[in-house]
């Protein structure tokens, strides 16, 4: 890819985010969030998803996490999150952000044929 292509994609990434949306390249996701975490007086407004190992898996049913059961995602996210959140920051998270990590998480479950990439 050329450095004017690589500039175009990172512009659209950025543009992405912008808009409230996510980017992600197979292994993470960026996820501008609807409504801000606020931890003290930090004030979080994106976070960033990464591909979890199979021990972060651990405890956790595949099954949940595909059917985007709250309490799956609760448990995932501080684990594959970036600034670190807790639980009760997953917990109080809002509704549609929530939706927005539980499919970015569901999709690195899926083979990258099932995503439709070429492996």
């Amino acid at each position: 890819m050329s450095q004017a292509q690589n500039a175009t994609t990172a512009a659209e990434k950025t543009a992405d985010i912008d808009a409230g949306q996510t980017v992600a390249d197979g292994t993470r996701a960026t996820i501008a969030l609807d409504t801000p975490i606020v931890r003290g007086e930090q004030r979080i407004d994106e976070i960033v998803l990464r591909k979890p190992s199979a021990g972060e898996l651990r405890g956790v049913n595949l099954a949940d996490v595909l059917q985007m059961q709250t309490d799956a995602l609760i448990k995932l996210i501080p684990r594959l999150s970036q600034p670190s959140l807790t639980e009760h920051e997953a917990r109080q998270m809002d509704p549609a952000d929530l939706v927005q990590c539980g499919s970015d998480i569901a999709g690195f479950l899926l083979s990258k044929r099932a995503r439709g990439e070429t492996a």
